[in-house]
């Protein structure tokens, strides 16, 4: 059976002290699937079964720790309705229709700019294609640690300059929407972890991205960081919430010293301010 994982909403973050001691609370009976989190496009839900059973989502087998914790994301656009499909140790099936709040989206047209500015030459599409093909490597991984039932904190603090799933319309052509949160801060400025990880991916100058680092929190989900100025950690290395990950700054098609935070679960775009809620006041 699934048993509700509650939610610490003080800075709208997950706390798995407070799901544990719930659940050290609740008997083990029969209970229909439950799952706790933000069930809105750009969210995600964790829940926590019997170990044994397996979990689906619209068909797709998703990781269960052996202790019975699962994660799932739904993207920018995800559909209005989700299948979960839980099959008990006993051999009882579960299924649940899991509705998916629409959000709307800042949308700006610009029209008027030079070609150059629009469309990446030839050349600098082959650059954007491998690198693409990196992050998405690194995004696919699937690793049993479970890092994201950690609280998660802003790893840098600042003024939001950029939100997600906005999207810029250029000359008529629509380009790709914004896939996380952009905070303004100057060059230098720490950018720490913002939960537990492993490094899976660091690059010191992409196309789009600058300096970029990618952290995976486990189960599908993971955080990037991108234009930033300096990176001091290094592919592979385990890094604790708060430990320092690089310095703010301007690399990549940025135009002024600020930190682009993206997360996803696996190909899923996941909004990160669900997950750390206000920006703090300083």
């Amino acid at each position: 059976m699934l048993v509700a994982k509650t939610i610490r909403r003080s800075a709208g973050c997950l706390s798995a002290a407070v799901v544990l001691a719930l659940i050290g609370s609740v008997p083990w009976a029969k209970a229909d699937l439950a799952l706790q989190g933000n069930r809105v496009q750009g969210g995600i839900v964790v829940g926590r079964v019997d170990p044994g059973t397996s979990i689906e989502m619209n068909g797709n087998r998703v990781r269960v720790s052996p202790d019975g914790w699962f994660l799932l994301g739904f993207g920018r656009d995800e559909r209005p309705n989700v299948e979960v499909k839980a099959v008990y140790p006993s051999g009882e099936v579960e299924r649940q229709i899991v509705r998916i709040k629409p959000r709307q989206y800042q949308i700006q047209r610009i029209d008027g700019l030079a070609p150059g500015k629009v469309s990446p030459s030839a050349e600098d599409l082959t650059r954007i294609k491998w690198e693409n093909a990196l992050i998405g490597r690194a995004r696919q991984r699937d690793d049993a640690r479970t890092d994201f039932l950690e609280s998660f904190d802003w790893p840098v603090t600042g003024q939001i300059s950029g939100v997600f799933g906005s999207q810029r319309i250029l000359n008529g052509e629509p380009k790709r929407p914004h896939y996380g949160v952009d905070i303004a801060a100057p060059k230098g400025t720490p950018v720490k972890a913002p939960a537990p990880g492993t490094v899976t991916l660091v690059h010191p100058d992409m196309f789009y991205t600058g300096g970029t680092v990618n952290l995976d929190h486990g189960h599908g989900l993971t955080s990037i960081f991108t234009h930033l100025s300096k990176i001091l950690v290094v592919e592979g290395q385990r890094v604790d919430k708060g430990q320092s990950l690089g310095e703010v700054g301007a690399t990549g098609r940025a135009t002024g010293p600020h930190l682009h935070w993206g997360m996803n679960w696996f190909k899923a775009r996941i909004d990160p301010e669900l997950l750390v809620g206000e920006m703090p006041v300083e």
